[in-house]
């Protein structure tokens, strides 16, 4: 009986942690909803204002607003936008002079009432920076006192004390988003100027990375046409590519042997001591220049279902390059 109630407990408190986290997304996903219907001419005009800016975005808040504004100006740089993060308080202690005349300022506040904003909100006026507002209260002091207003409002936050930044926090972050991907699309930003921003990560590589800037760190087994199959056996474990190139006399690539080449070769016959790399190779090996990007290699080797491409010019053997070499660079 015991066994029953503590089962029972277990099975209502799993209910209830579902249903509320249920609520919570609901919630939320309601807000960001009817963001849509705020977005008006003063959004479209604050687009346009810092399109023909010369200088960049500063953008500032306080506690949970200043976090969304840190996740904003990420954004902004990798997306074309140059932006920079100034804490409002900090603001008030020297680091007002990170703004230059020619920024715009974006002031994210749920309340747009608190005495940090009451305070910097003159001291941005006195500079004469154009003063942009994320606010839930259109209202509120910081709303009335600048050029443009973001309305982020929201009914009340996902937590049940309505105290919490939750649902208010969300709504910043996603007009934000709104806001630097309206930029983004109005300066026709590609994945190229993407990739500029993100050299290191895998879309960076997969616009920049090349087959030369690979092949080199590799061996270059090649045999001949008349060489025995035991040298090539060693040729291959030894440069360990699982496959050589097979080369004629005028160094020419005529071939190739992997290790599926070898294993049909054993299947084939009893006894392959004869044999020689003419006799086992593939006359069609799957060839790529130096000079093509990486990710061509790997879009190769996919629809081949291989593993490793001969790197020519003008069919000479340069090296080789293997899906291994294209993992290690993160482009799988």
């Amino acid at each position: 009986m015991c066994k029953i109630k503590i089962l029972n407990v277990e099975t209502n408190l799993e209910k209830k942690i579902i249903s509320i986290a249920k609520k919570v997304l609901t919630d939320e996903s309601e807000a960001i909803k009817s963001l849509i219907n705020t977005i008006d001419k003063d959004f479209e005009s604050c687009v346009e204002s810092i399109l023909q800016s010369t200088g960049k975005l500063v953008i500032t808040g306080i506690g949970k607003s200043a976090i969304i504004g840190q996740k904003i100006v990420a954004t902004m740089n990798s997306t074309g936008q140059q932006a920079v993060f100034m804490h409002a308080s900090d603001a008030l202690h020297g680091d007002l002079g990170i703004i230059n005349p020619e920024d715009h300022v974006l002031i994210i506040s749920k309340s747009g009432d608190t005495p940090e904003i009451k305070v910097l909100v003159p001291l941005i006026h006195r500079t004469g920076n154009v003063l942009i507002a994320m606010v839930s209260n259109t209202s509120s002091f910081l709303a009335t006192q600048s050029r443009f207003v973001l309305n982020a409002h929201v009914e009340k936050e996902a937590c049940p004390l309505n105290l919490a930044p939750t649902t208010s926090t969300t709504a910043a972050l996603a007009m934000g988003d709104a806001l630097a991907v309206c930029l983004l699309e109005a300066r026709n930003f590609t994945k190229r100027d993407f990739a500029k921003f993100h050299p290191g990560g895998s879309l960076g590589k997969k616009l920049y990375l090349k087959v030369k800037d690979i092949y080199p760190n590799n061996a270059v087994p090649f045999v001949r046409k008349e060489t025995g199959i035991m040298d090539v056996i060693i040729e291959m474990t030894s440069k360990r590519l699982g496959a050589t190139s097979v080369l004629d006399e005028n160094d020419e690539l005529i071939g190739i042997i992997t290790d599926g080449d070898l294993r049909r070769m054993l299947n084939n016959s009893s006894d392959f001591s004869g044999l020689t790399a003419a006799d086992v190779m593939n006359t069609s090996p799957k060839t790529i220049e130096a000079s093509e990007y990486a990710v061509n290699a790997l879009t190769m080797m996919q629809d081949k279902s291989i593993t490793q491409l001969v790197v020519t010019e003008h069919k000479k053997l340069l090296g080789f390059v293997h899906l291994h070499d294209l993992l290690k660079e993160g482009l799988i």
